[in-house]
């Protein structure tokens, strides 16, 4: 029997850690982006998708599954079973929504397995190509009597946040237009069906380089490299925004109760990929930067967001419309 073990344990090594990991999987990896295609979160997901593939050597699949601002996809990924099988790719958004709606269907911090970060990125204001707004200061004198309406990918979503965050700061109001993801949001900014939105820039940025969308100012510290003619928030001269800066980030999660050496495997993995250069440059090429943390690291940030926005959203008394 020692002999056997022995033998066992060899070939393991011989056959590499992809595979080795594949063999205790009997189905696919299920990464579930929970809000519609060509926003934020379904782009970060389908990039590690593609590498997760290559250095795991298993099935890698991507889910769209939009609603409720995505408790209901990631509430999908809460409810299955701990095997490292189904995983959810989740923004900031995750500590905000549950304090918006109230009834939330789980507890992010007992619900849920922290693996690690994916990426950052800053938030963009966009309108119409067409559109008479200009610049920031332009927007801001909008605001003035709440019903000038601005699109963002579901309540309680960073995208949403950063419209109340501004507004917050600059004493203006806002009527928030709630999508089921950005990709919709966006497809009406480009028609003229809404007159504003905030997105990721990630997100945004393909519109925006095709000329169908106009991009206003990023709430980064500096301008980005890819949008060399836009703005910061901060460089707009808007009174209440000469420090503002916001970002989104992103992070994978599992089920609650994974055992330990599944999320140390996974996470070992995503590790990999997030420094992969070819990974790297396409996110890069996004204007956002990835990086991988620990999943105790990765616990951390969500939760110093936790305590940053859910106080915010008492003290706005933001809930669902």
């Amino acid at each position: 029997m020692r002999l056997i073990a022995v033998l066992t344990a060899l070939f393991g090594l011989a056959l590499g850690p992809a595979t080795a990991f594949a063999q205790a999987f009997d189905k696919p990896i299920k990464i579930m982006a929970p809000y519609a295609p060509g926003g934020n979160i379904d782009v970060t997901a389908r990039i590690i998708a593609d590498k997760l593939r290559e250095v795991l050597g298993v099935s890698v699949i991507v889910e769209n599954k939009a609603g409720a601002s995505g408790m209901i996809g990631s509430d999908v990924v809460a409810r299955s079973a701990p095997d490292g099988t189904s995983l959810l790719v989740s923004a900031n958004s995750l500590v905000a929504v549950p304090a918006i709606y109230g009834n939330a269907p789980y507890d992010w911090r007992t619900a849920f397995t922290p693996i690690t970060h994916i990426q950052r990125v800053p938030a963009v204001l966009v309108v119409p190509a067409n559109s008479p707004i200009k610049t920031l200061a332009d927007f801001i004198a909008l605001g003035k009597d709440g019903k000038f309406a601005v699109a963002d990918s579901g309540l309680g979503t960073t995208n949403h946040l950063a419209v109340e965050l501004i507004a917050e700061a600059t004493g203006t109001k806002y009527t928030s237009i709630h999508y089921k993801g950005s990709g919709a949001a966006m497809i009406d900014v480009m028609a003229g069906q809404v007159p504003a939105q905030v997105d990721q820039l990630n997100a945004a940025i393909g519109n925006i380089k095709a000329g169908k969308l106009r991009a206003i100012a990023v709430s980064s510290d500096k301008r980005v490299p890819q949008l060399p003619d836009v703005p910061t928030m901060k460089e707009s001269g808007v009174k209440g925004l000469q420090d503002f800066t916001f970002a989104t980030f992103t992070g994978l999660f599992g089920p609650a109760r994974m055992p330990p050496d599944v999320v140390a495997k996974i996470n070992e993995a995503m590790v990999k990929v997030l420094k992969d250069p070819a990974v790297v440059a396409r996110f890069a090429d996004l204007t956002a930067e990835a990086y991988p943390t620990t999943p105790q690291e990765t616990a951390a940030m969500f939760d110093a967001e936790d305590k940053m926005v859910v106080p915010l959203i008492k003290k706005l008394q933001i809930k669902p419309e």
